[in-house]
């Protein structure tokens, strides 16, 4: 069943490990193997999770169902900097891990409003959360001045590629990551962007 629903900008200091917990749901299959272990992981996202960087969904009892992160010039919604990554891994597992993720993304793009992540619980979705979660980051695009939205998501996500599919998302490049698809558990990377 879904629950009533309102959408905020910025993330509550309490609900800062729910959304640490939310996004390594969504992202963890990718990720775990070079931000693992799990509690390690809660952590890291604990400690870099930008409050500013997120539009949330929250149900009428103040429940985090869903959140859609965005990067800026100023940073992004779940990327610390190498710093960060070592404080939270200790000197050596703080660096591979710093230079592995970077392989992934860390630019900022001047010309597209990015998107860092759209993630809904599991119980919710498929009830226009996330739908409604892009149309906030669509409108956010436009109050900033950017004239579009871009993602990427991972070439075997089908589910996540076709809701940005319906919500007019086109597909504008797909990045093959080579070796590294043995540590990250996808082949490529499908840029989409959509006009707003």
């Amino acid at each position: 069943m879904t629950e009533g629903y309102r959408l905020q900008l910025g993330l509550p200091a309490n609900l800062r490990a729910e959304a640490a917990r939310l996004y390594w749901q969504a992202f963890g299959s990718k990720l775990g193997l070079v931000m693992g272990p799990e509690p390690k992981a809660l952590a890291y996202l604990h400690l870099v999770i930008r409050a500013d960087h997120a539009i949330i969904a929250l149900s009428d009892s103040g429940r985090l169902l869903g959140l859609a992160g965005f990067k800026t010039p100023q940073g992004s919604f779940a990327a610390g900097s190498p710093a960060e990554m070592r404080a939270s891994y200790g000197p050596f597992g703080g660096t591979w891990r710093a230079r592995l993720l970077g392989y992934l993304s860390d630019e900022i793009d001047n010309e597209n409003f990015l998107l860092d992540g759209l993630c809904v619980v599991a119980d919710q979705r498929g009830h226009g959360i996330g739908s409604a979660l892009m149309g906030a980051i669509a409108a956010e695009a436009r109050l900033r001045g950017y004239g579009s939205v871009r993602l990427d998501v991972i070439d075997s996500n089908k589910r996540a590629q076709a809701l940005y599919d319906r919500l007019g998302f086109v597909v504008t490049k797909r990045a093959e990551i080579g070796i590294l698809r043995h540590i990250f558990g996808f082949r490529a990377a499908v840029t989409m962007i959509r006009q707003v």
